[in-house]
């Protein structure tokens, strides 16, 4: 049995006492810089999975704000007849891409009016604390089209004539329509790929406020007992749905209800899925109904795309299946 004065042989046929306790010292010392090394390898994969985690998150934030952009320059141009101003508009990506169309609106009603202002406030607001979130890695506002891309979506969906959403208090509430139901569904598609509670929280708070917003502009239209507002809320929805490849809208119409047992009412001014919950959407599904085409990356109220900083928006596509 081998102890502290057990011997071995050297090649001159010597023999020497085996220093056991020194190759213990020597074992734990080697696992010891094993052991850091697995801990610091580990610790960098944590870190690493950590800054993924946070680019996903800075990428969310990106893309909802180029979606406030658009309705932040949509609901200002056509309540105050401005745009945001360019302390607003600059950042990373395109620098500051311009906006094609939006004016003012010569409102009739004071109370869509005074709805409209505050949904224009508001969004305004948006852009303010979601670029203040992001800090120096806020995306700058891209090319915007509030002119023809309005046109050609209203085409697309079947609307009847040219349709501008400038000329009347209710036109303005159907471009309304068609941009801000899609805020909606992209801040609840987007919350589950949120690792930061923070985030999470505020984005959930901007969902809500978007979430009143389409409320009002819903209950305004269906207020107005109109047919042709109900066919042409059904049409726009009927195209956002195909756009994003599933049953994930539905107009202001009690036909138009999607909730499981039927509907006993008259309206649909609540825009949900048949357990009465928010629709969502994918920020790939977005991206096809705000370029009115499946797969695009580019084209409708964004005719050169969305600003995407180093390349942000790749990334958050295949982290969010798209």
């Amino acid at each position: 049995m081998n102890d502290a004065n057990s011997t071995h042989t050297t090649e001159a046929g010597a023999e020497r006492p085996l220093d056991l306790e020194a190759g213990r010292r020597a074992f734990m010392k080697a696992a010891g810089i094993t052991g850091a090394l697995a801990a610091f390898a580990g610790a960098m994969g944590a870190t690493e999975a950590k800054a993924q985690s946070s680019d996903v998150d800075t990428a969310i934030l990106n893309f909802a704000l180029n979606l406030e952009y658009l309705e932040g320059e949509y609901y200002n141009r056509g309540v105050y007849g401005v745009g945001l101003p360019a302390t607003l508009t600059s950042g990373k990506g395109f620098g500051g891409g311009g906006v094609r169309g939006g004016s003012k609106v010569n409102f009739q009603n004071a109370i869509v009016l005074d709805a409209m202002a505050e949904v224009a406030n508001d969004e305004k607001n948006h852009v303010t604390f979601i670029r203040s979130t992001l800090g120096s890695a806020a995306a700058a506002e891209p090319i915007i089209s509030l002119d023809t891309a309005f046109t050609a979506f209203a085409a697309a969906a079947g609307l009847p004539g040219n349709f501008t959403p400038y000329d009347n208090d209710y036109d303005f509430l159907l471009g309304a329509y068609i941009l801000t139901e899609v805020g909606v569904t992209a801040y609840n598609g987007a919350a589950p790929f949120i690792t930061s509670k923070t985030i999470l929280a505020a984005a959930s708070s901007i969902f809500a406020a978007e979430a009143y917003h389409l409320g009002t502009i819903r209950t305004l239209l269906f207020a107005q007992q109109n047919a042709g507002y109900n066919n042409a809320t059904a049409l726009i929805s009927a195209a956002r749905a195909k756009l994003s490849g599933t049953l994930d809208d539905e107009g202001i119409g009690a036909d138009q209800s999607t909730l499981a047992g039927g509907f006993p009412s008259p309206a649909n001014v609540t825009d949900t899925d048949p357990n009465g919950l928010a629709w969502a959407r994918t920020p790939r599904q977005v991206l096809n109904v705000v370029t009115g085409t499946a797969g695009a990356m580019a084209g409708g109220f964004f005719p050169s795309g969305l600003s995407n900083p180093n390349g942000e928006l790749g990334r958050l596509l295949a982290a969010t299946g798209g």
